[in-house]
């Protein structure tokens, strides 16, 4: 009954717009200032107005994206949910104005946006390898909460009907995924879900200590499969899965294995799903009971990847500014290409993704690779 009700919701929502729209689940993932890369594709997919979003999967600076849209548009539709996250973005780069950790002299001559040579990004770094933020900060004071609870009414939130959030936090005691739901959803839940632990003190809730979610879910997909009756995923992703190179120097090798642990979960959903739609092909389970996902990634990493890590720490307005450009570049041309394949197919081949493409599966001699 639940159900049905749900879907005559989206309908009627879909009759009242007077336009031709496809439900969507959306997936977003954490990854600091790159958040705001995000922010673009969402801005430009609300702009758009084709896409009906029935639910969003956050973590970190996902989650704080999820919030904000979820936010301005119960209070305002489409547009109310543009204008909050320009408010929130907005807000962030305020607060973080009188930062250390901000770009050198020589970067921002040279237009680069990285941190690389930033001595208060250096300093936070070693003292977070040092020094735990329990005896650093030991107030538990944070910035980034005073910009949460200040832009985001949460209240809203929890009576915001038309869009399901999950948000995705990792459990300290047992590494498992926790995830709370939109219509008990407090800031202490989405500051669980941006906890990096060498950084912030972790968020107890309920007596349960919790961290980034991150590590075990970044985002989490598993929530979309049973919720709805939307079987279009798509990841806006922002964390690389291929580097390419050996990370030589110790900063490097820490960024890497950072990317590998965050990418992890959401492979390891992505492999599950394509083993599932295999099955499901091959007769062996019944579409009765389940179901094939149609899987989307809206990503840039050409123009990402070559930012660095230590950029995802610039909190500048023309920084910010800039991700949501060209989130909102790539969200046109991901629209222009694969907008009629919504509903239709998945435009991400997962069979390809996961085929071992080494030396042994090409057949070629080992001792030549």
């Amino acid at each position: 009954m639940a159900q049905a009700k749900k879907t005559a919701s989206i309908g009627a929502r879909r009759r009242k717009s007077g336009k031709k729209r496809k439900c969507i689940n959306l997936a977003l993932q954490g990854g600091g200032s790159h958040g705001a890369f995000t922010w673009g594709v969402l801005d430009r997919i609300l702009e758009d107005g084709r896409l009906e979003i029935d639910a969003i999967s956050g973590t970190s600076a996902g989650a704080m994206n999820a919030v904000a849209l979820a936010n301005g548009y119960t209070e305002g539709g489409a547009d109310g949910a543009r204008e909050k996250l320009e408010e929130f973005w907005h807000t962030m780069s305020k607060a973080a104005k009188n930062s250390p950790v901000k770009r050198s002299s020589l970067d921002m001559m040279m237009g680069n946006w990285s941190l690389d040579r930033s001595w208060g990004y250096h300093a936070m770094d070693a003292l977070s390898r040092l020094v735990s933020p329990y005896q650093l900060n030991p107030m538990n004071m944070n910035p980034l909460r005073d910009v949460l609870e200040s832009c985001v009414d949460f209240d809203c939130v929890q009576h915001c009907d038309s869009i399901k959030l999950y948000i995705s936090a990792t459990n300290v005691e047992t590494g498992k995924v926790k995830i709370f739901d939109s219509h008990y959803l407090t800031s202490d839940m989405v500051m669980a879900s941006a906890c990096l632990p060498n950084v912030f003190q972790a968020v107890v809730i309920d007596d349960i200590p919790y961290w980034d979610g991150g590590y075990m879910g970044n985002p989490a997909l598993f929530p979309f499969h049973a919720s709805n009756d939307c079987a279009d995923i798509a990841v806006i992703q922002i964390n690389p899965v291929e580097r390419k190179g050996i990370p030589r120097t110790p900063q490097e090798i820490q960024n890497r294995l950072n990317e590998i642990a965050f990418n992890s979960s959401l492979l390891k959903e992505l492999r599950a799903i394509e083993f599932v739609g295999r099955l499901i092909d091959e007769g062996k389970l019944d579409e009765a009971h389940y179901r094939h996902e149609r899987i989307h990634i809206i990503e840039n990493q050409d123009a990402l990847i070559p930012l660095g890590a230590s950029s995802k720490m610039n909190a500048e307005w023309a920084f910010l500014t800039h991700l949501r450009d060209l989130g909102r570049e790539t969200a046109t041309q991901w629209l222009e290409t694969n907008f009629c394949d919504v509903g239709e197919r998945s435009t991400v081949d997962l069979r390809a993704m996961f085929m071992d493409t080494g030396p042994q599966a090409r057949g070629e001699d080992r001792r030549q690779a």
